[in-house]
């Protein structure tokens, strides 16, 4: 790798490190915390029992040492593993604005890696396309969410279509422990892709794991703009379509087609318990994000 491209790779990193980093400071602070339950309940100490202490706290041992009530109490054992899941197919390098679905990708993947970190969480990635990129195993520190910031924005896939039920088959093999997935994709299905088994495979994943799925895009995958004849190409087939877009007709049934698609997916992640959220190119998602945090810990 050339010196000029390796200081560039820098360059971003540390811009998104900096940007993320506030944010997750400014915004989010104890968000991510009060969102996730840990892995169980560690023994914490003895004290003291008080009125309105439950009963079945007490603990009998010391109480009968020391003649008086005493009660255990508990911590939750807080250590996390939080894997992020990124799409990288063809279609995340499309854009209507300066911010790619990639980059987007990668700016939530920031922020929630750097969420992890503040709380001694660990975090891996894997990079999917058509098939399995990259797998980086759950570690804690600085570097290490640096180095996975890096994969997500840099790392050059050989595949360009997308196989969700692959990338979720892998997951569940390869994570043994119980992890928060973050499945971040713009969910545009593969030429392959059997619905049904990609609903059932996410079932399972949400079962066996914690899954949460980020749909990712851009105004003009739902929206097209008013400026006649274009060519419209599929970034991960090749296939092309000429378009008149002056046909109010063609705009509204591009616009019904893709919010059907989209509607879709978000009733079959309800019937399953599945959390998502909608983040778009060149929007702020942190409302998003927050909205998130906050609907998960209210239910906790």
């Amino acid at each position: 790798m050339d010196s000029d491209r390796t200081r560039e790779i820098l360059r971003k990193v540390r811009q998104i490190e900096i940007r993320t980093r506030r944010l997750v400071t400014d915004a989010l602070a104890g968000a991510y915390h009060s969102s996730f339950k840990g892995q169980g309940m560690d023994f914490d100490e003895v004290r003291e029992y008080a009125a309105g202490d439950d009963i079945r706290s007490i603990d009998w041992n010391v109480t009968a040492r020391m003649n008086t009530p005493f009660i255990k109490k508990f911590r939750e054992e807080r250590e996390l593993t939080i894997l992020l899941a990124v799409d990288l197919s063809a279609s995340g390098s499309f854009s209507s604005n300066e911010q790619t679905i990639r980059d987007l990708a990668a700016e939530i993947a920031s922020v929630l890696a750097f969420s992890a970190t503040r709380n001694d969480d660990k975090v891996g990635v894997l990079l999917f396309t058509d098939r399995i990129e990259k797998f980086i195993r759950p570690e804690k520190g600085r570097h290490h969410i640096l180095r996975l910031i890096r994969e997500v924005l840099f790392h050059e896939p050989e595949g360009k279509g997308t196989d969700l039920p692959g990338a979720l088959r892998y997951i569940n093999q390869i994570q043994r422990r119980r992890a928060i997935v973050f499945l971040l994709s713009d969910f545009l299905p593969g030429m392959q892709t059997d619905e049904t088994e990609l609903y059932r495979l996410l079932g399972h994943a949400n079962r066996r794991h914690d899954l949460a799925c980020f749909l990712l895009g851009d105004p003009r995958e739902t929206e097209l703009p008013d400026v006649g004849w274009i060519t419209l190409e599929d970034a991960e087939t090749g296939e092309q379509v000429e378009v008149n877009t002056s046909s109010a007709r063609v705009r509204k049934d591009f616009n019904e087609a893709n919010t059907k698609r989209i509607g879709e997916l978000e009733r079959n992640l309800r019937q399953r318990g599945i959390d998502y959220l909608h983040a778009g190119t060149g929007e702020p998602y942190m409302l998003a994000l927050r909205a998130y945090f906050k609907k998960r810990s209210s239910r906790r």
